[in-house]
C-alpha cells in the first residue's frame, strides 16, 4: 500500500512539474515578447501614453527590453549550470517589479495599465512555482539517490 501511494505521489508531482515547467516557459516567452514588442509603438502589448508615464515613457520600454534580453541570458545560464532554482529569485524581483510600477502610479497619481500589472505578476508567480519545484525535485532525486 505505501508503495502505491509512493508511485501515485510520485506520478502526480510528475504532472504537476510539467504543467509548471510548460507554464514557466510560456511566461520566459511572453516576456521576452513583452520586452522586445516594447520599443515599438504598434506592436506591444502594454498602453504607452505620454501624459501616463512623461518622461520614463521610453525609459518603462527600454527597461522592459532590458528585462527580456537578460531573461533570455539567465534562461542560458541556469540550463548550462543545471541551477532552474534560481528562477525562484527571479520571479521574485519580477513581483517586485509589479510593486514598484504600482506604486510609482499611486504617488504620482496616474493609473497604470493592468497589463503590465498582470504580466510581472504573471512571470513572476510562473518563475517562483518553477524554480521552487526545480529546487525540491533536486533535493529528492538527491535524497532518492544517495539512499539507494
Amino acid at each position: 500500500m505505501a508503495i502505491l501511494m509512493t508511485v501515485n505521489n510520485s506520478n502526480s508531482m510528475k504532472v504537476i512539474k510539467f504543467f509548471a515547467d510548460a507554464n514557466y516557459y510560456i511566461s520566459v516567452l511572453v516576456l521576452v515578447y513583452g520586452g522586445i514588442t516594447a520599443i515599438t509603438e504598434n506592436h506591444s502589448i502594454f498602453e504607452f501614453n505620454e501624459d501616463l508615464f512623461g518622461a520614463i515613457h521610453n525609459n518603462l520600454r527600454i527597461a522592459l527590453l532590458y528585462m527580456g534580453m537578460t531573461e533570455v541570458v539567465l534562461c542560458l545560464f541556469c540550463l548550462v549550470t543545471k541551477q532552474p532554482k534560481i528562477m525562484a529569485f527571479v520571479g521574485y524581483f519580477l513581483l517586485m517589479m509589479m510593486g514598484s510600477v504600482t506604486f510609482y502610479g499611486q504617488v504620482n497619481s496616474v493609473s497604470i495599465d493592468n497589463n503590465i500589472v498582470w504580466f510581472f505578476l504573471y512571470t513572476g508567480v510562473s518563475h517562483i512555482l518553477f524554480g521552487l519545484l526545480s529546487g525540491s525535485q533536486q533535493l529528492v532525486d538527491n535524497n532518492y539517490s544517495s539512499k539507494t
